[in-house]
């Protein structure tokens, strides 16, 4: 991201956050220590914030895992209060609306409106926890070896790391190993920002605990290389994941998983050039992070495209920002004889939070429809 970009960006959150706390510290009654309260609460959010990705590597975890939970909360709950205030904004010019008893020095309008917010976000929690179960039964026209159907068990946005750790990500085993799977299929960001946390909480013992006939694979996605490829790989590689790089695997001479590498990185190879050596008679499964270009798999043959990385915004109204900027922002989908799935992720990133979308992990069938 250029420069220039960044710094817009950091001065349209100072603003928003700005805007935000001087509303909230001018409910209150008086100009003594609630609206200090207030204040120093603004200063300590977005220092947690900035202090994290900032500074990361020189707290010890702890610090920094409470930072990044208060700081990317924060992220997603100003934008309701941002969308409260511009509406009481404009509720404000309408005749006899009561817009000063809301705005200033009422202790019951500031509890109103910090309630409300809460109450969201204690529903958006538990809506994060509430993992939703998404079956699929998909027909190809060509054998899948000598199963009638092949049963997959996709995962893709983990995030696991300062905010997810080993608890979560073994409830997610849990319920992987319940479904006896005949393949698990994870397409991407099984890392967040540091794959440190992972090593220090031994969570490749629990990534071996995932039961499945033909193993677990895996592909790169971009917080992969914000992570760091090469340790990330070699975590992979001690948890028992197979990780696909731009190649493929013939698994049990019945079926292709094609791994293409995220955009992350420039030079990965196209579509075609990655499932040109294969037997077209089989069915092909590509994993590919990010939902770009999705006509370009249906022309090259793939059967099934998995993919991730949207999160489908987390929480609305983002929902709506990630609907607009790609042509499948969640959901199921098929173009001629392939068929998408762009999953919004078991896991996500910064505040555990979902309000309008679901953390999901996918059940799929894949037998011939012959």
């Amino acid at each position: 991201m250029k420069p220039v970009y960044v710094v817009l960006m950091i001065v349209f959150f100072l603003g928003v956050n700005s805007y935000v706390f001087y509303r909230l510290a001018y409910m209150l009654p008086g100009v003594g220590i609630l609206r200090g309260v207030v204040a120093a609460a603004g200063v300590v959010v977005v220092l947690s914030f900035f202090g994290y990705f900032l500074g990361r590597d020189l707290f010890p975890p702890g610090v920094g895992s409470f930072m990044y939970a208060v700081g990317s909360s924060w992220m997603f709950m100003m934008v309701y209060f941002l969308i409260l205030f511009l509406l009481l904004d404009v509720l404000r010019v309408i005749p006899g609306f009561p817009a000063g008893f809301i705005f200033h020095g009422n202790l019951a309008g500031f509890a109103l409106v910090v309630g409300l917010v809460a109450a969201v976000f204690v529903y958006g929690h538990l809506k994060y926890r509430n993992k939703e179960r998404v079956e699929l039964s998909l027909a190809v026209d060509k054998p899948c070896g000598r199963a009638a159907c092949i049963k997959i068990v996709a995962l893709s946005d983990l995030h696991l790391g300062s905010r997810i750790g080993r608890d979560e990500l073994a409830e997610w085993v849990e319920l992987v190993n319940r479904e006896r799977p005949d393949v698990v299929l994870i397409a991407g960001d099984i890392v967040d920002f540091d794959v440190r946390p992972l090593y220090d909480q031994g969570m490749a013992e629990v990534f071996r605990r995932i039961r499945s006939k033909y193993g677990v694979y895996a592909v790169m996605g971009n917080h992969e290389y914000i992570a760091g490829a090469g340790r990330c790989a070699e975590f992979f590689d001690s948890a028992g994941i197979c990780l696909l790089r731009d190649t493929f695997v013939l698994v049990d001479d019945a079926f292709y998983i094609v791994g293409r590498d995220d955009r992350s990185r420039r030079r990965r190879k196209p579509v075609g050039e990655l499932t040109g050596p294969l037997d077209r008679s089989k069915p092909v499964i590509l994993l590919d992070h990010q939902p770009f270009e999705l006509e370009v798999a249906a022309a090259h043959g793939v059967d099934l495209q998995i993919s991730g990385h949207t999160h489908r915004g987390q929480v609305w109204p983002i929902s709506w920002i990630t609907d607009a900027v790609y042509e499948v922002s969640h959901g199921y989908r098929r173009k001629g004889d392939t068929h998408f799935y762009v999953s919004s992720g078991i896991g996500l990133w910064g505040g555990k939070f979902r309000i309008g979308t679901q953390s999901e992990y996918m059940v799929i069938g894949l037998g011939t429809g012959k």
